[in-house]
């Protein structure tokens, strides 16, 4: 299907907004339209006062750290499978990193990161592909606690998210509970090496891209590297601030909202002499839910669809190797 052309702006900067009053309860009016702006015009903004321990997040950083310094064998040991849990193997390649390459520099590219998956942890089931138990390294066995207790804070703050994006689209506070119900939502850790030649485009920590979810709620080291694209095609760095988390858009909130909402482009380079470590929340519908138009103002060009089979198609090209290719 097709997404509709996002309204972001010629942008120069990303707007911190601080969420303690929604963390609180309170359907702060100022703090909705200031993430409807954010939304509309850039489809980033960093989140001050968001909830989570600060504790949580630098004990998951510890253990990601220390997964990530294993040997080969036994990171591969736990290699990501078809429901999406597990090691990402590190260079992997995919239709992004061939299509941004070749049409850049007429090569085939790679990712400079390697990652780990976990999701929510349910019994197999063919009638939905990715669910299944979350896999653990044996040689890191605080990484399975650590995880679980980030992911559960994070799963947190994406309702209260969810509920602003419902009232800054002036829906029913609950409007977009139900696309999550039993969601597909994941949680990762990245690891960014020393890139040899930050300005290569073959070798790149992530290529351009554009996240497939409804949201995406993202931690990021102090090494920095994340950049998104103004309507103008330029990058727009989007720096580490302490105690902060990113928020942006993905392609499925863009084509609810029939582009009201953006899903901005964006790509990570290591330009430091340093390993770059993140760790990104994807918020997912649920696998059997249909998406459809949020707004009464839809020009009728929009396709029902559902969330699975769109899921389904988009990793299997994102992510070849946990398919077997």
């Amino acid at each position: 299907m097709a997404i509709p052309e996002s309204r972001r702006l010629d942008f120069s900067e990303v707007e911190l907004i601080d969420i303690g009053p929604l963390v609180a309860g309170t359907d702060d009016e100022g703090v909705v339209n200031a993430i409807r702006s954010a939304c509309t015009n850039t489809g980033f903004f960093y989140i001050a006062n968001h909830g989570i321990a600060r504790e949580l997040v630098r004990a998951l950083h510890d253990q990601a750290a220390l997964f990530f310094s294993l040997p080969w064998e036994q990171r591969m040991a736990v290699r990501m499978g078809p429901s999406i849990r597990g090691y990402l193997p590190l260079g992997f390649r995919s239709e992004e990193t061939l299509t941004s390459a070749t049409k850049l520099s007429g090569q085939s590219g790679i990712n400079l990161q390697e990652g780990f998956w976990m999701g929510y942890d349910r019994p197999e089931d063919p009638e939905c592909p990715f669910d299944g138990p979350n896999v653990w390294p044996i040689e890191c066995p605080e990484l399975k606690p650590a995880m679980e207790a980030y992911f559960k804070a994070a799963q947190a703050l994406a309702v209260t998210l969810r509920r602003a994006f419902s009232l800054a689209l002036g829906l029913e506070p609950t409007r977009l509970d139900k696309l999550f119900e039993h969601e597909q939502s994941r949680l990762k850790l990245n690891h960014y090496p020393i890139q040899e030649d930050p300005t290569s485009v073959n070798e790149i920590g992530v290529v351009p891209h554009s996240d497939t979810g409804a949201y995406t709620i993202l931690w990021q080291d102090d090494n920095g590297g994340l950049e998104i694209e103004n309507k103008s095609g330029e990058w727009v760095g989007v720096p580490p601030i302490p105690d902060t988390f990113v928020i942006n858009i993905g392609n499925t909130m863009q084509m609810m909202t029939g582009g009201c909402f953006s899903s901005t482009p964006h790509r990570v380079i290591n330009r430091r002499a340093a390993d770059r470590y993140s760790i990104p929340f994807f918020a997912n519908p649920g696998h059997h839910v249909t998406i459809e138009p949020l707004l009464a103002s839809d020009d009728g060009t929009f396709e029902p669809f559902s969330f699975g089979e769109y899921q389904r198609k988009e990793y299997r090209g994102i992510y070849p190797v946990a398919f077997g290719n």
